[in-house]
């Protein structure tokens, strides 16, 4: 027997219904925007955060960031320059292909062909590649010229797998200068941006990317892997702190990125969200301009570039309170850095001696570089990447005007900042990595090391910076299998790295993460946003 229902019934039916919809939907609010669609466009946690959506890697890494078997079940060394990788099986893209040995040996060709990259981002491993076989499906052999130790940690990083369907190709096989069997244009940013090439085997597939606008993910529900609580993920930009938090309070967004340190007070007090902060590996920085005499944003009474003199530079770090800005800008969701990774990393310092706040000591200097009188610099920085960038940046200079050095600043988004800054256009640049291979050679390899592209050293150099005795020591550990001969040699390269200033290190962030009070996160210390961690809460 069946009775009819009232109207208030059925606005009870249909707002259950319009509940459950909408559980099944997730709002993200990024605090930077992804600057592109294509997985090996540009290196930045914010792109490799978002294609980790779509794309796979073969090693995969755990919230603590250990490394975890993804679309390989295991890897071995062969030899000091050969490794083998074995996949996982029944594994398919978003358009229904399967995933073999061939869409592997396709990747590496793109990243080594891909003309629209910026920086030669995600060649920095794979230019080192001098064959990949692929003696069945389900198995790649990589061969390098020298040794590389950290292979799998640097493919969890930095190749995102991409389907060899999604262009017409021959046999395919590993000889990157003549196409490697693919005789057309390689897939342009464009391309993926429109979503017509992003295809992946991750557990969304792309439905749109409107650079501006936001990023709709729907469920891929072929993924090999857990299936996703989320059908629908959406993720709009919202650089400012205030509009972030503001838009979570009233329920236009379920969870947002970096809400600034002083609002978790509100937080705290709203019985509807929640928060989660964790450490992270990522170093906040500023990078000089030592490589050039003349440089566009340094002038000086002598006319030359003060920042190659290696006595500015440590007036400059001497210069700084990083105590100071941790505790009342960062709200102490940050470590004062005194090296270039966390204490104890492998490969860096037990406990690094302190760099300490000593502005009559930076002033001495400064008289002792010639420059008693200081000099007029501006600093570059983003507005909406790091933690409290902008801000960041204004504490900085004042606290360099303070010693002589009229200081200014320049903050803009980071879709400006980031192709500008790779184009060498700054004096002295902000900068943030995470050290996301777990030891010190990550950010050497990219940062200091002397410019060599074709060996993917120093391609993020971007301030000049050369030390042929630093060099000596890094490159042949970089090389060294045996992890406890290469700890040492890393030690020695840390140490001389932080004799010579290449780089100003600030702290390292926490990251933060608030959202409604029925989810849950798990915080990442590789900084990643991901709506697969975002879960209803227990």
């Amino acid at each position: 027997m069946t009775f009819p229902l009232n109207k208030r019934a059925l606005a009870l039916a249909a707002g259950v219904l319009m509940g459950a919809a909408n559980a099944q939907t997730l709002t993200i609010a990024l605090a930077s925007e992804p600057t592109a669609a294509d997985p090996h466009y540009h290196k930045m946690t914010t792109n490799d955060s978002f294609s980790a959506h779509v794309y796979d890697s073969l090693v995969g890494r755990t919230a603590n960031m250990e490394l975890v078997p993804s679309l390989a079940l295991s890897w071995k060394n062969l030899d000091d320059l050969t490794w083998e990788f074995k996949l996982r099986k029944d594994v398919k893209f978003s358009n229904g292909a399967p995933f073999t040995s061939q869409d592997v040996l396709f990747t590496i060709c793109r990243t080594l062909n891909n003309e629209t990259n910026v920086s030669q981002s995600y060649m920095d491993t794979t230019k080192l590649i001098t064959d990949v076989q692929t003696p069945d499906d389900l198995t790649v052999i990589v061969k390098t010229a020298e040794p590389v130790p950290l292979i799998p940690a640097e493919f969890a990083r930095n190749l995102p797998i991409i389907s060899s369907s999604i262009v017409k190709h021959d046999k395919l096989k590993f000889a990157p200068k003549e196409g490697c069997g693919y005789k057309g244009p390689w897939p342009t940013v464009a391309d993926f941006n429109s979503g017509k090439m992003a295809i992946g085997t991750g557990p969304f597939k792309l439905k749109s990317y409107i650079k501006g606008t936001g990023i709709t993910l729907e469920r891929n529900d072929s993924y090999w892997g857990a299936k996703p609580h989320w059908q629908t993920v959406k993720m709009v930009s919202v650089p400012n702190a205030g509009p972030r938090l503001t838009g979570l309070m009233s329920g236009d967004y379920d969870l947002i990125e970096n809400p600034a340190a002083r609002d978790l007070a509100r937080i705290k007090e709203d019985k509807k969200l929640a928060f989660v902060a964790t450490p992270s590996t990522r170093l906040v920085f500023f990078q000089p301009d030592v490589g050039r005499d003349k440089s566009p944003f340094v002038t000086a009474p002598d006319g030359k570039n003060p920042l190659q003199d290696l006595r500015v530079r440590k007036a400059i770090n001497m210069a700084i309170d990083r105590k100071a800005i941790v505790q009342r800008l960062m709200d102490g969701m940050a470590t004062p850095a005194y090296q270039y990774m966390p204490d104890g990393m492998f490969g860096g310092l037990a406990k690094a001696p302190e760099i300490k706040f000593d502005p009559e000591g930076a002033k001495k200097l400064l008289a002792e570089a010639g420059y008693p009188n200081g000099f007029e610099l501006t600093l570059s920085s983003t507005n909406d990447r790091y933690m409290n960038d902008a801000q960041i940046a204004q504490a900085v200079a004042q606290y360099l005007t303070r010693v002589g050095i009229k200081t200014k600043v320049d903050a803009m988004t980071a879709s400006i900042y980031f192709p500008k800054r790779a184009k060498r256009e700054y004096s002295f640049a902000m900068g943030g990595w995470p050290s996301e291979n777990g030891e010190a050679s990550g950010l050497f390899q990219l940062w200091v090391a002397s410019t060599d592209s074709p060996k993917g050293l120093g391609t993020s150099n971007y301030g000049g910076f050369s030390s042929a005795e630093f060099d000596k020591v890094y490159i042949p550990a970089a090389k060294t299998v045996d992890a406890a001969k290469r700890k040492p040699m890393l030690e020695q390269a840390t140490k001389i790295a932080l004799d010579n200033v290449p780089l100003i290190p600030l702290h390292f962030e926490s990251s933060i993460w608030a959202f409604k009070k029925d989810l849950s996160y798990e915080g990442r210390r590789d900084q990643y946003t991901l709506a697969t961690s975002v879960k209803p809460a227990k």
